[in-house]
């Protein structure tokens, strides 16, 4: 891991850390309800955050081809900008606002054949950021109308992205809230509805729901009991298993047995599998992928109707080297995530799984030398049976050295903001109209709520 992301990653997990801080929050998992909430939606459902560590340079990832379009991208780019003859053509439906055409990276063929697809599960939102209220050019530069505090810091962004809650704090993330309000949907109410497979992350951080950590070969055990370790085990266990007479002695047993006893049913149920055929990438993401993949092959097993799960790729901080490096991130990301659209297909759930990337920011359009600095808005992929795909949502932005919509230094001031992107998700996932600003306070700043990239739920 380079030491870019090792800081990346702490800070994220700090910040994380104290999403976690209430007594309750922290060592309790979630229990049913008394009565469940009605709740839009039926069946199955899953949403699978892809977490982009550092700042995916998604002008990158989807270029203009049209030739005013292209001209001002490479005037912006130089030596970083990608061959035009080399981009592969996106063939959308229809045009996006604003017109153009656009081209994807050629480290993503599997993903552009996706999105060009007649019945496409892909779709590209375009231009998404962190935003308290719409805002222009002139209203940045004035300072009239209030931004999410440190805009361009990695560990500050990262928050708000996951929470969406910039102007107050919240402990929570919107996977969090989103659990909350879905968690009595599962018979299961032993196993977290929320699971990472990328460890501690304030996205899935919720009120009566905290995430359950899974590695990439399974549940994984408490190292000092295991069973070659006989002394540590048995002090171990009689801890356990002790009549506490103290409040915190007796939730820390509490929190021990149910991590215990969670082990052996996850990895119970993953032993009793019928291997899947789809072949997943030997990558990192690709193993996370596949891991997801299996818990969601055996969700009649473990009693789940609603999950949320987190994975994550860093290397996206590509201050230099940028095209040779983020050429090997986003191939990864395209094999990745080719292969575990053909894995809920394979399930017969496709329809009801929806993968999305998030991170905290995209890049400059401005150059250092050999990569980019911190920018603001950015695009992401959202994919699924129930995507309206080979759409291009929102308005790409216009890229021009200087343009109507460049802050200052190439930051690309977001057209869309991360409530609209993450509101769309959850109408689909089951959030009744009335009660989506229970989940995201500020999405009635913004005109539009639902982008339209997601089908009915």
């Amino acid at each position: 891991m380079k030491r870019r992301d090792f800081i990346q990653r702490a800070l994220c997990a700090t910040a994380s850390s104290a999403m976690f801080s209430s007594f309750a929050g922290k060592l309790s998992i979630a229990h049913a309800a008394a009565s469940p909430r009605y709740l839009l939606g039926t069946g199955y459902r899953a949403l699978v955050c892809v977490y982009l560590y550092g700042g995916n340079d998604a002008f990158n990832m989807m270029v203009p081809t049209s030739t005013a379009g292209y001209a001002q991208y490479q005037e912006a780019r130089g030596d970083l900008a990608i061959p035009q003859a080399s981009l592969l053509a996106l063939n959308p439906a229809s045009p996006p606002t604003g017109g153009g055409t656009f081209g994807m990276t050629p480290a993503m063929p599997l993903l552009r054949n996706l999105f060009n697809q007649t019945q496409s599960p892909l779709a590209i939102a375009a231009n998404v950021g962190a935003l308290l209220y719409p805002i222009t050019k002139a209203e940045y530069q004035a300072g009239s109308v209030p931004t999410p505090a440190q805009l361009f810091s990695h560990s500050d962004q990262s928050v708000v992205w996951q929470q969406t809650r910039a102007d107050a704090p919240d402990r929570r993330g919107w996977g969090g809230r989103l659990a909350d309000m879905f968690y009595a949907s599962n018979t299961n109410q032993q196993l977290s509805m929320n699971i990472s497979i990328d460890g501690e992350n304030v996205f899935q951080a919720g009120d009566e729901v905290i995430p359950y950590f899974v590695g990439q070969g399974g549940a994984e055990g408490i190292w000092y009991v295991e069973p070659w370790q006989a002394d540590r085990r048995a002090a171990f266990i009689a801890l356990r298993d002790a009549a506490h007479g103290n409040a915190l002695q007796r939730q820390f047993a509490s929190v021990v047995r149910r991590s215990m006893n969670n082990q052996v049913m996850v990895n119970g149920a993953l032993e009793g599998e019928t291997p899947l055929t789809t072949t997943f990438p030997d990558t990192h993401l690709g193993r996370q992928l596949q891991m997801v993949a299996r818990l969601i092959h055996v969700r009649n097993t473990l009693q789940m109707q609603r999950q949320i799960f987190f994975v994550g790729l860093g290397g996206f901080d590509t201050h230099d080297n940028q095209l040779a490096d983020q050429a090997e991130q986003l191939t990864e990301l395209d094999g990745a995530l080719a292969a575990f659209y053909a894995a809920t297909s394979e399930m017969g759930v496709a329809n009801g799984v929806t993968t999305f990337t998030a991170s905290e920011f995209g890049r400059t359009t401005s150059i250092n030398g050999d990569g980019t600095d911190h920018g603001w808005g950015s695009h992401h992929l959202i994919l699924g049976g129930a995507v309206n795909g080979r759409r291009i949502y929102g308005r790409p932005p216009d890229l021009s050295v200087g343009g109507p919509d460049d802050a200052d230094w190439g930051q690309i001031i977001p057209t869309t903001s991360v409530d609209q992107y993450a509101a769309t998700i959850a109408r689909w996932y089951g959030v009744p109209p009335g009660d989506m600003s229970t989940v995201f306070p500020n999405i009635g700043r913004f005109a539009t709520p639902d982008l339209g990239f997601m089908g009915a739920p």
